[in-house]
């Protein structure tokens, strides 16, 4: 199939166009900047030009099309901005795809509709899945609801199949190996102080797995994806201990119902994606470590410890620094208020 992806230079874009080749598509990408993808044929354009957005589907003749183009971090930017660029860059695309005929469209929301992270929020059940009510509560998220309302208007009128998704905190190959994250910190980091990974609820996803459920969403029947929305993470959370022995300190909106996430389940479902397109994520935090660690063709090292108590001690050393940077922090706090109290004292 060929398939035209924009915003393909993006930390997802990368990992998605790649694997969309590696499962035998035909892939473009549209970018403001193309980033040296192997195997996927690059076009350099702003995708706010409608002119230009025309020209490139006229061109590629896409039989499908994957729009991620976004500013892809809520707060990033101001807000009006964010707002404006998200609901202009989708409509522009998506109206293009229509008056083109592509035969599928799929595009990018975020689980942030829902609203979480916010005073005064509280899951409707869990674990989250697609029936949960949608309240976004900043410009990031109603982009992404005015995206999901956009695919849903081409269903209803428009030919083919039309669809959005909701990817958790996209984490790419370079970022389990030690890269910074979307928010500036590591996995390392997120999984050693889990206040970090409970702004988003402990969700998370390899953006290779994205792709695989992008090609399987591109293989299903279109009467089954038309017009549907979808969350797509990781089958477990990003913590080290069970979100159960969390909720109470690091995320008490979830409630005495997050009580049943035991063991590693996550917070989010997709039993959704699962169902309808016999999709399930293959990578998890503690494999990809692990996998950092030792060769995938090696089980143990010469000492005969394996990978995976390799990728354990990583987490256990990264708790250990950010303790240290935690004493650190309040012993400065302590300096601070002594300094402050004697300035006080002496211009009395």
């Amino acid at each position: 199939m060929r398939v035209l992806v924009t915003g393909s230079s993006g930390r997802l874009g990368r990992s998605l166009t790649q694997g969309l080749a590696g499962h035998g598509h035909e892939v473009f990408g549209a970018d403001r900047r193309a980033a040296g993808l192997a195997g996927v044929d690059e076009r350099e354009l702003d995708l706010a030009e409608a002119s230009a957005v025309a020209a490139l589907l006229a061109d590629v003749r896409p039989d499908a099309l994957v729009h991620l183009a976004a500013i892809a971090v809520p707060f990033s930017a101001p807000e009006r901005r964010i707002l404006g660029t998200n609901t202009m860059l989708a409509h522009t695309v998506l109206e293009a795809a229509a008056t083109a005929g592509v035969g599928r469209v799929l595009a990018a929301s975020s689980p942030t509709v829902i609203g979480y992270g916010t005073p005064g929020w509280a899951p409707s059940a869990l674990p989250l899945d697609e029936a949960h009510p949608v309240a976004p509560t900043n410009a990031y998220a109603v982009s992404k609801v005015v995206i999901e309302e956009l695919v849903r208007m081409y269903a209803r009128t428009a030919p083919g199949a039309w669809g959005a998704f909701r990817p958790c905190y996209v984490i790419s190959p370079e970022e389990w190996a030690g890269a910074p994250t979307q928010q500036g910190h590591t996995v390392a980091q997120r999984l050693a102080d889990p206040a970090l990974a409970a702004v988003s609820l402990f969700n998370y996803l390899d953006a290779r797995d994205a792709a695989a459920f992008v090609d399987a969403w591109l293989r299903a029947p279109a009467d089954a994806v038309d017009g549907e929305v979808f969350f797509v993470g990781a089958s477990d959370a990003l913590a080290t201990r069970p979100v159960a022995e969390l909720w109470r300190e690091f995320a008490p909106a979830l409630g005495e119902r997050a009580d049943a996430l035991t063991g590693t389940s996550p917070v989010f479902s997709v039993a959704k994606a699962e169902r309808v397109l016999g999709w399930r994520p293959a990578r998890d935090w503690r494999g990809e470590l692990a996998a950092q660690t030792q060769p995938a063709s090696s089980g143990a090292d010469a000492n005969g410890r394996s990978a995976q108590s390799e990728a354990t001690d990583r987490v256990r050393a990264a708790q250990q620094r950010a303790q240290q940077q935690q004493h650190q922090h309040e012993q400065q706090q302590h300096i601070d208020s002594d300094d402050l109290h004697l300035t006080e004292t002496s211009t009395r």
